[in-house]
């Protein structure tokens, strides 16, 4: 059985310098990674994550009942897909292009997928569509790294209210959006399952930790269904101890100083590939996708065996494109000089 694909490693030889992870290429601040490395891994962790949902409730103004840990938003994407299933969901609808977990959930269980290619394909759609469903959206969006109009979700929202829709918002890169402001209006959030998954914007991916914010108003009854489907210790004591310092004063100064260099880093990475006739499509984060001129296959494999990965788009349905991350300059000029025809040094 194959896997969905993703960026990152890819059971190759070592990558030197990696364009395909979304991860925020400036690691973790030193005071996230001590809390990590001072985890008590002895003992299990409260199974209940009682003083961490606290810490989350009094952070977000959420109610201690609505937040709850994730083994990271894969995790939660599984979960809440089944949740749905088993509350008599039959029909999902995902981005297309977009996350492929998403896809990949609600094939495993047999249900239906239609997939959307905007905002106004989406609306028109469940706008007559009929019976229960459940609806991803991803914002800011992965892989396009492009956020939907705030116009497109006031219409959502009048929609829902009138609809039987299950909405689950994917809020993995909103940390790191580098452009303009969430657009998702408070009221409708509210009414989301929201998938949050700090690792990303922290580059600590290896570290499978989130959390997600029920709705309001749990309708559906997905609540009691996500809580018994949930294993026991879903979050490790790292991920515990990282999602405690997500929200420190500290930890978001740095994540802020941090989009300020990333937005450098992409603008420089934009301009080199535009200039060597990519196209390359704006986004409010710190990847885009970009259409390769020439063979994008055998460009890839080129670039891979001299240590660079980029993210191939075939996956997402973009054939010649891939999605590039914003990277150090010391690996732009590598990945420069490998577009260039020469060598690349580690």
């Amino acid at each position: 059985m194959s896997l969905p694909v993703h960026g990152g490693p890819d059971g190759g030889p070592a990558i030197t310098h990696d364009f395909s992870s979304n991860a925020n290429p400036l690691g973790a601040p030193d005071h996230v990674l001590q809390a990590i490395q001072s985890a008590d891994r002895q003992r299990y962790p409260d199974p209940h994550y009682r003083a961490l949902r606290e810490s989350l409730a009094d952070t977000l103004g959420r109610h201690v009942d609505r937040l709850w840990p994730t083994a990271g938003s894969s995790e939660a994407i599984r979960r809440l897909t089944l949740a749905a299933h088993l509350q008599g969901v039959k029909q999902v609808w995902v981005p297309q292009p977009g996350y492929g977990d998403y896809r990949s959930a609600a094939l495993a269980l047999g249900l239906s997928v239609h997939a959307y290619a905007s905002g106004d394909d989406l609306l028109d759609r469940l706008s007559t569509s009929a019976g229960p469903s459940l609806t991803w959206l991803c914002e800011p969006c992965n892989p396009t790294g492009q956020s939907l109009p705030p116009a497109f979700w006031s219409a959502l929202a009048e929609l829902r209210s009138a609809h039987r829709l299950t909405l689950a918002l994917d809020r993995a890169y909103e940390p790191l959006r580098l452009l303009g402001s969430d657009p998702v209006p408070t009221a409708l959030a509210e009414h989301c399952w929201q998938l949050c998954s700090p690792n990303k914007a922290l580059g600590l991916t290896g570290v499978r930790a989130g959390y997600v914010i029920a709705p309001v108003d749990d309708t559906e009854g997905l609540g009691a269904a996500w809580s018994a489907l949930a294993p026991s210790w879903v979050l490790s004591a790292e991920g515990v101890a990282m999602l405690q310092a997500w929200h420190d004063d500290d930890t978001q100064a740095w994540l802020a100083r941090s989009r300020q260099t990333l937005t450098c880093w992409i603008d420089a990475q934009r301009g080199a590939l535009t200039a060597r006739g990519w196209r390359c499509l704006p986004s409010v984060v710190p990847f885009m996708l970009a259409q390769v001129p020439g063979d994008a296959s055998a460009l890839l494999v080129q670039l891979r065996a001299q240590g660079i990965k980029l993210r191939d788009a075939s996956s997402f349905g973009l054939p010649g494109w891939v999605r590039v991350s914003a990277q150090a300059p010391l690996a732009q000029q590598a990945l420069l000089t490998a577009l260039a025809g020469d060598k690349v040094s580690p």
